[in-house]
């Protein structure tokens, strides 16, 4: 298995967004219809294939921890860049990126060259939950899309699926993100799947003991083997939740159960200081939805500072020569 990255060492300072600059409403005289139809399309894209929407709400965590929320995820390699979509962390997991040429091409004829890729990423993570039954709020916008992406940043900074609540905890500290935020946004995977490559060692070798993790209710535990064998196939997909279609607190309702798909998931219940965050969200969606809206609106002011540009094709800069962009 693969070991947990190491903490942390940034390439490049990351600042907080200036809010003069992201606001909501930034596209109101330049492409007013913006919102509305990033709107219609994620829509169309959860009537098609629901996962597709968790996988592209997700998109936002794996982009702003990586340089801030500059789009960076979306490139494309080339042949003097691997980008970020081959690192450890997103490689045979990430998925659904046709979803985001889609809203690109939406706004791209009502509106060239105007809505930068990286707000399409957070307004479409922002509607994914919405559209899920999760909370709806209000984005800010204004960002510029990144003229390069890393392999090596991405493979620095994003955590392991077996990393635990310490090792998290100290990893959103540096983005200024509370506990707190931590646990609130991990409930991210209230929607969607996970890959079984991801929880074999839970199932069979936690912590090098050659046994299952002893948090994992026994029966819970007798479905995962079921899904996942031994020498099975580990692209096989299992539920995060017990309601991997509706943005709800039955997430945190299955991590008190000792029912969390990944270990890191499941260690934000038997870790003392996030413990008590799980159990509040377990009892009160409220509590929850409102402390996931404060932190995917923190998470979304993550910026590198660097410069960037509006992409007409969020897979590929505008144009000029990558090799010329990595010298600059």
């Amino acid at each position: 298995m693969l070991p947990l990255p190491l903490l942390l060492v940034f390439l490049f300072p990351f600042t907080v967004a200036d809010p003069a600059v992201l606001q909501p409403g930034f596209y109101r005289d330049s492409c007013p219809q913006a919102e509305t139809i990033v709107r219609d399309v994620m829509r169309t894209a959860l009537i098609r294939e629901p996962r597709s929407v968790a996988s592209v709400m997700r998109f936002q965590f794996h982009d702003c921890f990586v340089n801030g929320c500059d789009a960076s995820l979306l490139l494309d390699d080339t042949p003097t860049m691997v980008g970020e979509k081959l690192s450890l962390s997103n490689i045979n997991s990430l998925r659904s990126f046709e979803v985001v040429d889609e809203l690109k091409d939406a706004l791209e004829k009502v509106c060239p060259g105007t809505v930068s890729c990286a707000d399409i990423i957070i307004m479409a993570a922002r509607d994914a939950v919405a559209l899920s039954g999760g909370p709806d709020w209000e984005v800010k916008l204004g960002r510029k899309d990144s003229l390069t992406a890393s392999q090596k940043d991405s493979d620095d900074i994003m955590p392991s699926p077996r990393a635990n609540a310490s090792f998290l905890i100290n990893l959103f500290d540096k983005f200024s993100l509370s506990v707190k935020d931590l646990v609130a946004l991990s409930g991210s995977h209230s929607i969607g799947q996970g890959r079984c490559f991801s929880i074999m060692f839970r199932l069979y070798n936690q912590s090098g003991s050659g046994k299952p993790d002893p948090a994992l209710d026994p029966k819970y535990r007798e479905k995962l083997d079921r899904l996942c064998p031994l020498g099975g196939d580990e692209n096989v997909t299992g539920d995060l939740d017990a309601t991997p279609q509706v943005f709800d607190n039955q997430y945190f309702k299955d991590l008190v159960a000792g029912r969390g798909f990944l270990n890191s998931d499941e260690t934000l219940y038997t870790f003392p200081d996030t413990r008590a965050y799980v159990g509040i969200f377990s009892r009160d969606q409220d509590e929850f939805f409102k402390a996931f809206v404060e932190g995917m609106i923190k998470m979304g002011d993550l910026q590198s500072g660097r410069p960037g540009e509006i992409r007409y094709n969020c897979r590929v800069v505008n144009g000029r020569p990558v090799d010329i962009l990595l010298e600059s």
